[in-house]
């Protein structure tokens, strides 16, 4: 049996500089993608990521993350698009890393693809009709 995971992992400041996501695939032939990250070596780090593998396989890889003191979360937050409230500014276009937003040149509409989103927030602070909404 196949699983996939959208994970969050928080790296302590020791385990910045080593080569962790590299076991996940040697050691354990797990697939990943990294959706975003935020590490620095000597600071705590975060990666968002999709894990996919082998249910046994996925299983011992998050069993070696959590040995190594990698603190793992789930991506269970969703961000949706409040339709009723969007004005399709585009203010959320310009922030979003993951380019979950796109703009119809012919209509000028702002098109949202929920696949496509990390879950990073950003556009939720950049709306200015409080549009995009949160909900774990």
């Amino acid at each position: 049996m196949t699983v996939s995971k959208r994970l969050v992992l928080h790296f302590p400041p020791r385990l910045t500089d080593r080569p962790i996501v590299k076991h996940l695939v040697k050691d354990y032939g797990l697939d990943f993608n990294i959706l975003k990250a935020s590490i620095s070596p000597g600071e705590e780090g975060m990666l968002i990521m999709e894990l996919s593998g082998k249910r046994e396989d996925y299983d011992k890889g998050v069993a070696f993350l959590l040995k190594s003191g990698v603190k793992i979360q789930s991506l269970s937050q969703d961000i949706v698009r409040n339709e009723q409230r969007c004005t399709h500014c585009g203010a959320c276009v310009a922030i979003c890393p993951s380019k979950a937003f796109t703009v119809n040149p012919k209509t000028r509409e702002v098109a949202f693809d929920h696949d496509k989103c990390v879950a990073c927030e950003l556009c939720i602070r950049a709306c200015p009709p409080h549009a995009m909404e949160a909900h774990l």
